[in-house]
């Protein structure tokens, strides 16, 4: 077939699959032709088969059958007769887009520490409630899976569920900074963040800070809400806190939104841990793709209430005296 009329048959096809999208409320339409088509360029080389075989799938197939698993989260789509392909078929597409995927994270996700960008995302928090000095906002989400064959216990989380554990990091627009996706659910936030390579990432870091909810430590890197407050300064810190560090939370809703396969009220991921893993990353590389493309992180976010987060019981030997001396002077110097 000539390369005019294998275009032409795909963007019939992107657009039978478009209008299937709509139909059944899935924001797989929301990501658009153009964007469809730059994810077909950047992962051609990835997904073309070192075979002969006449019925080997082509990239753009590939990746029109993967993103209707993501956004839908089951491989028993009318995403899959629109494309004219088997279920196993399916399966496949979404394990070689999902490897392509994450073999581009490093391109996708990336914590730039050059000193312009640094300044600019000062800027750009501070300007949402007044907290100066922020780098990123920190939090860790789970995402439900099937019981491990193991019966590994180290993946049931506090509500009792099986889950992989995912430390995301962003900037003010949503847009990912570091994504660690490969946590037992079981870990606490505060156990996944010391193990993490964003910990000693930052550990020298000597100006600016993440912002982190009650289930972290303070550090002179992470700044958490003050426990206990009592002046007004102290209470205007807090609320600030919230107000920003909220970023993070109405990030991963509107990725869970967008790509259902994450959506734990939907169903839960039938993989293993390290399988499941690997979808979530692909879906982080995903959003940022996205983003970076011009799509706008929060146009089919959800509204569901923030859960409150339960505090860290730190004992006395781990406190940082010189993380809660720079808290203080923070919170006199542009708080009070």
């Amino acid at each position: 077939m000539c390369v005019a009329n294998w275009v032409f048959l795909f963007l019939v096809l992107v657009d039978k699959c478009c209008m299937t999208s709509q139909k059944h409320g899935d924001p797989y339409s929301h990501l658009g032709l153009e964007f469809i088509l730059y994810l077909v360029e950047i992962l051609r080389e990835a997904l073309c088969r070192r075979t002969q075989r006449s019925r080997a799938i082509s990239p753009e197939v590939q990746v029109l059958a993967a993103l209707g698993f993501y956004t839908s989260g089951s491989f028993q789509t009318s995403m899959g007769d629109t494309i004219g392909i088997s279920q196993a078929s399916m399966s496949r597409c979404v394990s070689n887009v999902t490897r392509a995927l994450v073999e581009k994270a490093p391109q996708f996700i990336t914590f730039n520490r050059d000193p312009s960008c640094i300044e600019q995302s000062f800027q750009a928090f501070q300007r949402v409630a007044g907290f100066p000095g922020v780098l990123g906002v920190l939090d860790c989400v789970q995402v439900t899976i099937k019981a491990p064959n193991s019966e590994d216990s180290s993946y049931v989380n506090k509500k009792g569920f099986h889950s992989v554990g995912c430390q995301l990091v962003c900037d003010v627009r949503g847009l990912l900074l570091s994504a660690e996706t490969n946590w037992p659910g079981g870990l606490r936030d505060s156990d996944v963040l010391e193990r993490s390579a964003l910990h000693k990432q930052l550990q020298g870091t000597e100006e600016g800070w993440l912002l982190g909810d009650r289930r972290y430590p303070l550090r002179k890197w992470l700044m958490t809400p003050v426990e206990c407050p009592e002046s007004p300064a102290e209470f205007q810190y807090n609320l600030a806190h919230t107000a920003t560090h909220e970023i993070v939370d109405r990030t991963f809703r509107a990725i869970q939104t967008r790509f259902k396969c994450l959506d734990g009220t939907k169903g839960y991921l039938q993989y293993s841990p390290e399988r499941s893993s690997s979808i979530l990353l692909a879906c982080c590389v995903l959003h940022n793709a996205s983003l970076q493309s011009g799509l706008d992180a929060w146009t089919l976010e959800r509204t569901d209430p923030l859960e409150q987060p339960e505090s860290l019981e730190q004992r006395p030997e781990d406190r940082d005296s010189q993380a809660e001396d720079l808290r203080k002077q923070l919170i006199v110097k542009h708080f009070s």
